[in-house]
Order: C-alpha cells, then sequence, then structure tokens
C-alpha cells in the first residue's frame, strides 16, 4: 500500500494524465467478462439439468446449488479429492518457492565453477515436453511403491525449471551485490544472507511464482490421473469423473467447478497483496 501510494505522489508530482472513464470503462468491462464465467457457473449448479433448454438461458440463481453440492459429495470421493489437491499444492507451492530463490540466488549472485553450464541446463529442460518423462517416470514411482500415493504427485514437482529462472532474473536485477558485501562484512554467512536479505527482498517475486505454482498444481490432471486411483483422486480427476459418461449432468459439474475453484480464489486473495507490490516495483524500475 505504501508503495502505491508512493506511485500515486510521483505521478502526481510529475503532472502525468490522471486515468480518464474510459480506462475505468475499460477495466469494469474487462473485470466482469473475467469474473461471469465462475458467475455462470455457479447459476447453472444452482439449477437443474432441465434449466439449461431454456430460452432465453436463465442468468439468476436458482434454489438446488446446495442439493447439487450434497450430490458431489455423495457421488464420487470430493471430499477427499479437495483435501489431496490441497496437500499437493500447498507442499509443491512453499518447495519450489523457497528452492527456487535459493537456486536463483545461487546463480544470480554467487560465483563457482560451472555456473553458466548448469543454469543452462536448467533452462533447457524448460524446452522437454513433461509427457516424454511419464513412463520412466511411472516406473521409477512402481519400484519405490510410491503408485496410488500423494508422494507420486508431490516428489516430480518439488523443483521447478521455470522457478529458477524466474527468480534468477528477478534476483540478478533486484538484489545488489553491495548490500550482500554489507552483509558479509558483518559476518553474517552465505546461509544468513539468504534468510535475512534475500528472502524479504525476494517477497513480491516469491508470491508470484507461489500463486502460478499452486494454480498449476492445482489444476494439474493428466499425471495424477496416471498414478492415483479414483478412490484416491485429486480435484481434477474428480472433476473428470463427475463428467465422464453418455449423459453428462452440467449442473452437476458445474455446481463441482464451483466449489473447486473457490480454494483458487482465496489463494489469489491472499498473494494479492504482494502480487501488486512486485507489479509496482517493476513499474518503478522500469
Amino acid at each position: 500500500m505504501a508503495t502505491l501510494t508512493q506511485t500515486l505522489v510521483q505521478v502526481r508530482r510529475k503532472g502525468l494524465p490522471r486515468p480518464g472513464r474510459l480506462t475505468y470503462l475499460t477495466l469494469t468491462a474487462i473485470a466482469f467478462f473475467s469474473a461471469f464465467p465462475l458467475y455462470y457457473s455457479a447459476v447453472v449448479g444452482s439449477l437443474d439439468n432441465s434449466a439449461l433448454g431454456q430460452v432465453p438461458p436463465p442468468f439468476l440463481p436458482g434454489g438446488n446449488l446446495i442439493g447439487n453440492i450434497q450430490r458431489v459429495f455423495t457421488t464420487v470421493p470430493f471430499a477427499t479429492a479437495l483435501i489431496n489437491s490441497a496437500i499437493v499444492a500447498t507442499s509443491i507451492t512453499v518447495s519450489v518457492m523457497l528452492l527456487s530463490t535459493l537456486a536463483g540466488f545461487a546463480f544470480a549472485k554467487l560465483r563457482f565453477r560451472g555456473r553458466n553450464g548448469l543454469y543452462l541446463a536448467v533452462v533447457a529442460t524448460m524446452m522437454v515436453p513433461t509427457q516424454l518423462g511419464i513412463i520412466p517416470l511411472y516406473m521409477l514411482m512402481a519400484d519405490i511403491g510410491w503408485i496410488d500415493t500423494l508422494y507420486a504427485v508431490i516428489a516430480p514437482n518439488l523443483v521447478s525449471a521455470f522457478g529458477v529462472f524466474f527468480m534468477t532474473q528477478y534476483l540478478s536485477a533486484a538484489l545488489p551485490t553491495e548490500l550482500l558485501e554489507a552483509g558479509r562484512v558483518d559476518g553474517c554467512t552465505t546461509f544468513g544472507l539468504f534468510w535475512r536479505v534475500v528472502l524479504p527482498l525476494a517477497r513480491p517475486a516469491a508470491a508470484v511464482l507461489g500463486m502460478l505454482t499452486f494454480m498449476n498444481a492445482w489444476n494439474d490432471f493428466f499425471w495424477p490421473l496416471v498414478v492415483l486411483t479414483p478412490e484416491n483422486p485429486t480435484v481434477q480427476v474428480g472433476l473428470s469423473a463427475i463428467s465422464s459418461g453418455y449423459s453428462v449432468d452440467y449442473s452437476f459439474t458445474l455446481a463441482a467447478t464451483t466449489v473447486a475453484t473457490i480454494p483458487l480464489l482465496v489463494v489469489a486473495m491472499l498473494f494479492g497483496k504482494q502480487i501488486i507490490q512486485g507489479i509496482m516495483q517493476g513499474a518503478l524500475k522500469g
């Protein structure tokens, strides 16, 4: 909030034009069209399947939302799916944020033999399709005995090449070398610098990375479908089971989709302040 206030003060001092009505109308329209799919999912989820054939289509909620949600939890193990996805997404997010920041600090500011080659190797893995490693990865999980466990979903995603690349680029520009040298003069170790200097400074970028990682882990479908059984699913596997079949009950499916979207909204609100600070810092540096 302080950063945003400082930016507005600078804008006023420089005499830059303030946003006009067209800007606010455009932002309002974007917000409306972004939120409308979620709203209409909730509307359809609160009706019965026969209401979808009405002309014009219904745009006001009905009274079947609670009943449809109850059907979701009784038809498939959706409570288990929500808990599994929460455990998987939270574990992966915390690990990726911490390890990517640590690796980004090493690649951005530490000098060691083979640094450039190792960094290029990490970045090069981003160009390899994930599907190419599914069979050997499944064989490895089977040898370990992790099939149909959350370990098989979490372990391959604990580190992200994109996260390492993202944090390396951010810390290269945002972390002054003089600040690290001052810390070393005060007797701080490398890990102490990371914990006391790098982590607080990297918080905005880590929040952005955390939200993207959580969304990606929550929405992951293919790998959990391969290693988990229908009795122990994640959210996306559970939604797939709900929407499969010869005749799809869309009100039933979209009620489940609405429930599955709520955790993503909560995470977006939790990380929103840090994300805005990161955007504003980037704007000031630009």
